[in-house]
């Protein structure tokens, strides 16, 4: 079965931007604890990166329950300002640690990787050089976490 993946950036929604990082009201970990759960039956696998005001999210699934995983982000009122930075196949699961969960990423951290190079979801394995490719920078941002789970 083909793998998709899709990855956005938005706003953080009143409710937890004024949330430093999320960690104060509970509110971010209820919603990732929601699409967790969602996800798991989706066969979809993801990452959150919040920096205490935008978002970055990556989800690779199969296309039905990737499809239904998406639109349930689309209508959510957590963020908004949702701009799509690519979407379509990937070889194989590039992060598949978890069913969803949300990081803490400094803001310029955020803004590079929103900025880097998404085209074909390519990963060339060489996260740390000035060139890498945009899945390079978030599965060297990820990796430390999940080794760590």
């Amino acid at each position: 079965m083909p793998i998709r993946a899709v990855v956005y950036v938005s706003g953080a929604g009143k409710g937890i931007a004024s949330d430093r990082l999320g960690l104060s009201s509970g509110k971010l970990d209820w919603i990732v604890d929601d699409a967790a759960r969602f996800n798991r039956n989706a066969g979809v696998t993801g990452v959150l990166l919040f920096d205490g005001e935008r978002f970055l999210q990556y989800l690779e699934g199969p296309e039905d329950g990737l499809s239904v995983a998406y639109s349930r982000v689309l209508g959510a009122s957590s963020h908004n300002g949702i701009v799509e930075l690519q979407r379509g196949r990937v070889g194989q699961r590039r992060l598949p640690f978890w069913p969803m969960k949300w990081l803490p990423v400094e803001p310029q951290e955020l803004r590079r990787l929103a900025h880097a190079d998404w085209t074909r979801f390519n990963q060339r394995g060489d996260a740390g050089n000035a060139n890498a490719t945009a899945m390079d920078r978030l599965v060297g941002l990820v990796e430390p976490y999940a080794i760590a789970a």
